[in-house]
């Protein structure tokens, strides 16, 4: 280590939570919880949202089984806020649900005991509001995953009618014997011999890196109230579930309490066996970015007329010329994106592209696929400054039409994604738009078509149109599909903008203050770009893993050079 330098003392830490004892909120069954982590930038005096947990129906008593994982600064008072809430719809903003308490401390707090239990805050309320349980466990530096699937056969049932819809958990046992939650299944419904769905679990999390830590297993009955019935247990470990399918990994299932009530009249609960087993390195997005492989953007730009004349100040294309500074909505999430993804391009050139103008010198098509900059053969910007400058350009040239096509632009930034599956490149497309789509079936096929490419695409409405039918190509929580075909990957995120510029934080500040209903242009910025971005690392690694790509595998002449169409033109309707 060089002279006058240090290494700061740093580990990567993962944060388990449970509940006991929620109030109950709801009037015909019980909460939905869902916990919340908030945090304090350094030197800041702000919440921020960190992570949410899965949320649960109908207990008082959550395991939460999403570990939330947290770099550790000795160096740094970092100050944590453990939010839970009762959710009681879709919606992300927490404003519209049940808050059931809260509880503050310091992450070093954390780490020095390693679990602590702790009675929930509201000021707003006079009963108890239960107590939070949170374990802090040091991550190992194991990089492997396990993929794993089980089945149960005949499994006991004591209905008279109807049949169990069985699920499985999974704890590692600590040094101490205490347990925590690692991973719980899905029930089967209405099942004796069910076939649970494989799963992948990262092993540092799953056993804590280590192949011979027991692992307990629960088989339980699913019952809607929440009171969940035992059908027995078993004790394991991953060096054995390795050994795959055989004697040696078929489980009886024991309920040890009602062992000892009945004696020898007790009759076990069934049996699980192993169906298959295998481990696999985990590569991060960094050890690709160290490899070799190169992020390319192609941003996609809005000229439909329903933007509004740009030469009125209620257009969002409107660019004021006395006050650079106060950017339009597409000139700041531009910048917002283009910043973070320019950092990572080698060449700094991006492709820009236009769609729902008509083009000069006749203006009479309508394109749905143009060059901003207005070369017809080479669409490249230099830099964010570039792509600003040929943004503003472009507007004085073209005339704004419609309708609002998407397809035209995702096949043709497909074309290059698909001439790169070897792991050299990796394409984001950023489309900025303020209206309805009007192609949404062709839309639909192109996205289901590129799924299985290098591509992500990242939506963002400017304006106060009604988006809802976006939320539907953002496959997080159903996969979109197209005749009959559903997309390998989700590959698409889309993000209004409205929501940070009226700062909606989604948060409960607490003591700390009322909501902020005014954000400056800035953090705006920096907030889109960070949600815009976010999803982007996760649909990176999918498409590497399930392509079995490599960091730095990539040979050369592996992958063909992509070659521009001479003429977009060549596309217009």
């Amino acid at each position: 280590m060089a002279g006058g330098t240090a290494l700061n003392p740093t580990s990567l830490v993962e944060l388990t939570i449970s509940c006991r004892n929620l109030r109950d909120t709801d009037v015909f069954s019980k909460s939905d919880p869902i916990a919340v982590l908030y945090y304090k930038p350094f030197a800041s005096n702000k919440w921020l949202e960190l992570r949410r947990t899965e949320c649960i129906s109908n207990t008082l008593n959550p395991d939460f089984v999403t570990k939330i994982p947290i770099t550790y600064h000795f160096e740094e008072q970092q100050h944590l806020k453990f939010c839970i809430y009762d959710i009681d719809s879709r919606n992300p903003n927490l404003d519209n649900h049940d808050f059931l308490g809260e509880y503050e401390c310091s992450l070093a707090t954390l780490v020095s005991t390693g679990k602590i239990e702790k009675p929930l805050v509201d000021k707003g309320c006079n009963v108890s509001c239960g107590n939070i349980i949170i374990v802090a466990e040091e991550m190992s530096a194991c990089r492997e995953e396990m993929t794993i699937q089980f089945l149960g056969k005949n499994l006991v049932n004591n209905h008279w009618f109807g049949k169990i819809s069985p699920f499985l958990e999974f704890y590692k046992v600590n040094e101490d014997n205490t347990s925590t939650l690692v991973h719980r299944s899905e029930p089967v419904r209405n099942s004796t011999n069910p076939i649970w769905k494989d799963f992948k679990t990262q092993l540092r999390s799953f056993c804590s890196g280590d192949y011979d830590r027991t692992i307990k297993v629960n088989c339980r009955e699913f019952v809607n109230s929440g009171n969940h019935k035992l059908l027995g247990s078993f004790v394991t470990n991953v060096r054995q579930l390795l050994q795959g399918p055989g004697p040696q990994n078929i489980y009886t299932l024991i309920d040890e309490e009602k062992k000892k009530r009945k004696g020898s009249s007790y009759k076990p609960g069934g049996e699980v066996h192993v169906c298959m087993a295998q481990v696999q390195e985990v590569f991060s997005f960094i050890d690709y970015l160290k490899g070799g492989t190169d992020l390319n953007a192609f941003i996609a730009i809005d000229f439909t007329a329903s933007n509004g004349n740009p030469q009125s100040q209620e257009s969002l294309h409107h660019i004021d010329m006395s006050n650079r500074a106060m950017q339009n909505q597409y000139q700041r999430a531009i910048q917002a994106v283009g910043e973070i993804i320019e950092d990572y391009d080698s060449d700094k050139y991006f492709p820009v592209l236009g769609f729902g103008a008509r083009l000069p010198p006749n203006y009479d098509t309508v394109s749905h696929l143009f060059f901003v900059n207005g070369d017809t053969s080479n669409p490249y910007c230099y830099r964010v400054r570039g792509v600003l400058d040929a943004y503003h350009a472009c507007l004085n040239r073209v005339q704004l039409y419609g309708p609002t096509n998407f397809a035209p632009i995702i096949n043709h930034v497909a074309q290059f994604a698909a001439a790169h599956r070897h792991g050299d490149k990796y394409f984001i497309l950023l489309m900025i738009t303020d209206g309805i789509i009007t192609d949404m079936s062709m839309t639909k096929a192109a996205i289901v078509q590129a799924s299985t490419l290098p591509l992500s695409i990242i939506i963002v409405g400017v304006g106060d149109a009604d988006f809802g039918a976006m939320e539907e190509l953002d496959g997080d929580t159903v996969r979109i599909s197209s005749g009959g075909q559903q997309a390998a990957r989700d590959i698409v995120q889309f993000v209004p903008f409205r929501e940070f510029l009226k700062g909606i934080e989604g948060s409960r500040e607490g003591s700390s203050g009322g909501r902020t209903s005014r954000v400056d242009p800035n953090t705006a910025r920096i907030r889109l770009a960070r949600e815009v971005l976010a999803e982007v690392p996760d649909q990176f690694l999918s498409f590497m893993k399930e392509n079995s790509v490599k960091p730095g595998a990539v040979k050369q002449g592996a992958a063909a050079a992509a070659t521009l169409p001479m003429c977009p033109s060549l596309l217009q309707t």
